[in-house]
């Protein structure tokens, strides 16, 4: 199958490059190029694994994926459920470490693999979707980066962080 990557270094620590990672909503499109809209499914309200999400492409394109892993600060993974008719089977990875010498920072590093349909066309529409898709990671990554330097995305990432604290009695 496929393989697509892109790797970029932010100036925030892995929880937070995680938490910027999972954002939803009006936060994420402040970074995420890739999607016009996506929320949770089957009444869930929050990223783990199992959970699905209906992403819609910016151009329209609908996908159901379903985390296959949640492991918050270091990565996440998914599979496509339901998706494109050119797409036989699609899955990605992300993954956050710290930069060597330096745990301010963080290595993100994005991994996607594809399959496509119909199979008589796979040899030659793998060759484009590499392309496209790579060029799509690589756009979105890019963005990403942004989004860990944003302030209006790390407000919101730190005051999600703050609601989940649990309460400390007063002294």
């Amino acid at each position: 199958m496929p393989l697509v990557e892109a790797v970029v270094e932010v100036p925030v620590d892995a929880a937070t490059a995680f938490a910027v990672s999972q954002t939803t909503g009006e936060v994420r499109r402040r970074w995420d190029p890739f999607i016009r809209r996506q929320h949770f499914l089957d009444g869930a309200t929050a990223p783990g694994k199992g959970v699905r999400t209906l992403t819609v492409h910016r151009v329209g394109l609908r996908m159901v994926s379903e985390y296959v892993s949640y492991q918050p600060p270091t990565n996440v993974g998914m599979r496509m459920v339901e998706g494109s008719w050119f797409f036989a089977k699609m899955g990605g990875g992300w993954r956050f470490t710290p930069v060597d010498g330096d745990p301010t920072r963080t290595r993100a590093v994005w991994r996607y693999n594809f399959g496509c349909r119909p199979r008589w066309l796979a040899p030659l529409a793998d060759r484009i979707g590499t392309v496209v898709l790579g060029y799509e990671i690589r756009r979105r990554i890019a963005r990403f980066a942004q989004g860990c330097e944003d302030p209006v995305v790390l407000a919101a990432v730190r005051g999600a962080a703050a609601s989940t604290l649990p309460d400390v009695p007063a002294d």
